[in-house]
Formats: structure tokens, C-alpha cells, sequence
């Protein structure tokens, strides 16, 4: 099977194609090698602008881009593409919008998803040395995943949650956590730095008033901070008390 071929199953991109495929080898690094695939827009389309997501003109081409993708076999693989320039009537012109990547990030997508998932299982340090990329990569990458889950997780449905602190330093430095304990779903909802009572305070407000007034049953401890909030917010929910 052909490269192009393995590409365009594994990461077909609407819109565009790819141009040429190229094993690229560094004289100077023994075995050292990098796969370069040359993506290009389809003839007759047209590009996104990157302000409104509207579709218009091209209007020029910035130099060609790299953009890191997952390795195959051990050996980098980076898109190369020369990025448009719109001339959208709304916004002027404005660099286009390329699904394979977010504004100037250099990873692509499937790339930021491959270290993040990588970083659950080893140190972040581990996965920059493995796949050759820089700590700083691998913690863009992992804060990247995690935003998008937050940004797109449901919370509606919570009835039972947890609250309890954790020391995560020395010198008495915790961090507020609370979870939800429904039957069937257990998950981490918050954290929060310190244990006060506006370290708890931050969960409802990011909860909502709404989705809060659903909340049924409470587990804690019998940390005071912890009480006064829950007294004031669920007033009518059944609370579990465990030891302090």
C-alpha cells in the first residue's frame, strides 16, 4: 500500500489532496529520515476564513507550513502546505482555516490527541523523549485535549456529588476536588485551588444555578469551609458526613 494511499484512509482532509509523498533522509544523522506529504487545496475551491468560517477568495499564499503528524513506524511525518490567504468581504483578509490544524499551532490534531493520550499512560517527559518532541509540546498538547473536553462535556444530570481536599505540597497546599458519584457515572467535575470555602464556592459557579438546584445528595467530610457552602447552596439535598 502506498503512503498517499495510507494517508488518504487514515486522514482524508475535504477540501484538499495530497499532492506528493516524499521519504526525506538527512545525510548528516545516520537512519535518520522524515516523511513529507505535500497537501494542496482541490482546484476550483474555496478557502475559510479564519474570522467568520465563511468561505471566499483566495487572495494569496503565505510560505509552505510544517505540521507535525503522527509517526508512522517510527519515523516523523509532517504536511506541508501553503497557506491561503482569503479576501473575505467581512473581515478583509484573513489566513484560512485548515482542518487539520488550529490557528498557528504547529501539531495537527490527530497529533495533539496522540501525545495526550500517550501522556496518560507515561511522564510527559518520557513521551517528549520517545516521540522526539519538546516538553513544552507535549503539555500544549495535553492542555489542548483537556479544553475541548471541558469546553464540550454534558453536566446535566448530576444528583450525587463528592467533595473532599487533597495535599498536593508541602507546607499544607491542597487542592478542592469534587466528583460525580451518580450511580453509573463517576467522574472528577472540579478543582480548585485551596480548601476554603470559596475554593468550593468556584464549583457551583461554574455549574450553574440551574444544574446546582438538581443536586440530591452530598458526600463530605466535616470540614467547616466545606459545610457553610453546601448549607448555603443545597440547602435541601441529603448529606453524607464522613470523618474529618
Amino acid at each position: 500500500m502506498q503512503l498517499k494511499t495510507l494517508l488518504n484512509r487514515v486522514h482524508p482532509v475535504k477540501g484538499f489532496v495530497y499532492k506528493k509523498i516524499e521519504l526525506i533522509e538527512d545525510s548528516e544523522k545516520h537512519n535518520d529520515c522524515r516523511v513529507e506529504a505535500t497537501l494542496r487545496s482541490r482546484f476550483g475551491s474555496r478557502g475559510y476564513c479564519s474570522g467568520c468560517v465563511r468561505r471566499g477568495p483566495t487572495y494569496d499564499h503565505l510560505p509552505v507550513r510544517q505540521f507535525d503528524f503522527v509517526p508512522l513506524w517510527g519515523i516523523a511525518v509532517v504536511l506541508m502546505y501553503a497557506m491561503r490567504r482569503i479576501d473575505c468581504p467581512r473581515c478583509g483578509v484573513k489566513v484560512e482555516l485548515v482542518p487539520w490544524a488550529t490557528g498557528k499551532n504547529r501539531l495537527t490534531r490527530p497529533m495533539t490527541v496522540f501525545l495526550a493520550r500517550w501522556a496518560k499512560l507515561l511522564s510527559w517527559k518520557q513521551v517528549s523523549v520517545v516521540f522526539g518532541v519538546s516538553w513544552d509540546t507535549v503539555y500544549d498538547a495535553v492542555t489542548c485535549v483537556v479544553d475541548y473536553g471541558l469546553k464540550h462535556r454534558d453536566l446535566s444530570g448530576i444528583r450525587a456529588i463528592g467533595v473532599d481536599e487533597v495535599a498536593y505540597a508541602k507546607g499544607h497546599r491542597y487542592l478542592t476536588l469534587v466528583y460525580q458519584i451518580d450511580h453509573g457515572c463517576r467522574r472528577l467535575l472540579h478543582i480548585s485551588e485551596g480548601r476554603t470555602a470559596k475554593s468550593l464556592l468556584r464549583f457551583f459557579r461554574m455549574l450553574g444555578r440551574e444544574r446546582s438546584a438538581k443536586i440530591q445528595y452530598v458526600c463530605s467530610d466535616m470540614w467547616r469551609a466545606y459545610l457553610k457552602v453546601i448549607r448555603k447552596k443545597l440547602p435541601e439535598a441529603i448529606q453524607s458526613l464522613g470523618a474529618d
